[in-house]
């Protein structure tokens, strides 16, 4: 009889170690699946997939997609689509790469590598995105022409404009300064990416900890003080975690050398200096943290969420939904275009097949991260997490050496899998 009762009573004590910790069971899922995903493509690579090197990579090609996709969750949330964001991203690009260029060196006489040039560019390039996003929004919003409709036509429209901008022509070189946000030419080094790791982390357990008092100055239910402590751990360490990864990635000794060289300087014998955190993880940080408040602390997120939830309700209950559309679809026109930044920035030019399919990679980075395709439900950190498990499985792929058309038949079944799951995890919980 003992036998039989014991099973039971282990199962009953760790649901009730997950209960007290309160963890998001869809989110270490999706953990989950992501170290599998890792730990699988390791074995089939003989250990180069988890490599300092491969890891970087890895992160610095993940953040364009990830910041479009932050923006694609207010889209869904709102019952909408965008399918123009890849065209976006290239007419952006081609407006920056047009500026830094040719406009401002012919126009205002500036020599290459001015330091106004690349604010001017970024500045522009944001313009231009933010103006078609609300372009779209407005025929979307105040016309009633569907979004599906609206961004297709984006999605054939724009990214041939940027073709005639440019003449078909791949725009290099770029500015030196506008090319260090876009990865490995830009980078903290390792003291300066330990201390905003330390920072960070020290921020993350505050806000824990705030989050905590909050709760419990207004008798809401808090988590027992051992669980509070748990989770702080476990955020303090991924975060250190991730910059001790980045920081364990030497700069190649000819490339270090060079840059002792270029300084007048002679390098020591035996010379070790880790890239660290890459600039453009630092915007992606950036765009995470303020779209997350967005989301959570402003009256513009509760009304997309509200609009997303029950958009008549929304409307009856004052919400101006039009002009809601409007705004929604113009920060991602502006989430494009910085994405374009990044973008071009990686590749140190702007070529005519930049963004092809960011469409279809960030719709499934912000599905696969719980974007409920109904509206009304969704997470900036899911999209992330699911841009990052997205191009894990198609960088993964290549090191394995599959075939383009077999990757995207993989990515593909892997999009329709993750839909086919949360709806089955929202079923299970009640949820739509």
């Amino acid at each position: 009889m003992s036998d039989t009762t014991s099973q039971p009573v282990s199962q009953q004590t760790s649901r009730n170690l997950f209960q007290q910790l309160e963890l998001d069971m869809r989110l270490l899922g999706m953990i989950g699946a992501f170290v599998i995903l890792c730990i699988g493509f390791n074995i089939f690579t003989d250990g180069r997939f988890l490599t300092p090197r491969n890891l970087f990579n890895l992160t610095i090609q993940t953040v364009s997609v990830a910041i479009m996709a932050t923006g694609m969750v207010f889209i869904i949330v709102t019952r909408h689509i965008d399918l123009s964001v890849g065209g976006l991203l290239a007419v952006s690009s081609a407006v920056m790469a047009i500026t830094q260029t040719d406009i401002l060196p012919t126009a205002l006489g500036l020599g290459f590598d001015h330091p106004l040039i690349w604010v001017v560019t970024i500045f522009a390039g944001l313009a231009v995105g933010t103006l078609i996003g609300a372009l779209q929004g407005w025929l979307v919003g105040y016309h009633a022409i569907p979004a599906f409709i609206v961004t297709l036509g984006g999605f054939l429209l724009w990214r041939n404009v940027g073709w005639f901008m440019t003449d078909g022509q791949t725009i290099a070189p770029l500015d030196a300064t506008f090319l260090k946000l876009g990865g490995i030419n830009g980078t903290l080094g390792e003291f300066w990416s330990w201390v905003i790791g330390a920072i960070a982390a020290v921020l993350s357990v505050w806000g824990l900890w705030m989050g905590r008092k909050s709760r419990a100055a207004h008798g809401f239910h808090v988590k027992p003080m051992w669980a509070e402590l748990t989770v702080m751990g476990i955020v303090a360490g991924a975060i250190l975690g991730f910059v001790a990864v980045l920081n364990a990635y030497h700069i190649p000794s000819r490339k270090l050398k060079r840059m002792f060289e270029a300084r007048g300087e002679v390098m020591p014998e035996g010379l070790e200096v880790g890239y660290g955190l890459p600039i453009s993880v630092l915007i992606l940080i950036a765009v995470a943290v303020v779209m997350t408040v967005i989301a959570k602390r402003t009256r513009f997120g509760r009304y997309i969420f509200a609009t997303g939830g029950n958009p008549n309700a929304a409307e009856l209950s004052g919400i101006n939904t039009r002009l809601l559309t409007v705004k929604i679809f113009a920060l991602m026109g502006f989430l494009c275009a910085l994405s374009a930044v990044v973008a071009s920035a990686r590749l140190s030019s702007h070529t005519n097949d930049i963004g092809t399919l960011d469409e279809l990679r960030v719709i499934a980075a912000a599905v696969i991260g719980g974007t409920a395709l109904s509206g009304g439900l969704g997470t900036i950190y899911g999209a992330i997490l699911g841009a990052l498990v997205m191009q894990s499985l198609q960088s993964g792929m290549a090191m394995v050496g599959v075939d383009a058309p077999l990757q995207n038949i993989v990515v593909g079944a892997v999009l329709v899998f993750a839909v086919w799951i949360d709806i089955q995890y929202r079923k299970r919980l009640g949820t739509k």
